[in-house]
């Protein structure tokens, strides 16, 4: 169950990793003044909207390798075993092979 709740959470991140990239300007004609996103830096400011997308970008990237890694971790354990802590059946018994009864007259 928390490994589906971690893996909704990475996903999350990821799609918001891609829009902040998105909307970071660019030196030519980028995707936010395709969207209006040139008129959004007079709400943030000049300065101030590159500086929030850009912390925005950084925190949502360290939280993509941390998601990443611990996934990773997760994944090498592997799912537990039903039957882990039952000990395995004793080896089986050699069949006996009954005597040859090649007697000569």
């Amino acid at each position: 169950m928390l490994y589906y709740a971690i893996v909704t959470l990475y996903v999350i991140v990821c799609a918001l990793l891609i829009l902040t990239i998105l909307l970071q300007q660019g030196k030519g004609g980028d995707i936010a003044n395709a969207f209006g996103g040139g008129s959004s830096q007079a709400v943030f400011g000049a300065r101030s909207g590159a500086t929030l997308l850009t912390r925005a970008t950084s925190v949502l990237a360290a939280l993509f390798v941390i998601g990443a890694l611990t996934l990773t971790v997760w994944g090498q354990r592997g799912p537990g075993s039903v039957v882990g802590g039952i000990d395995a059946p004793p080896p089986a018994a050699a069949p006996v092979t009954p005597p040859s009864g090649n007697t000569t007259p």
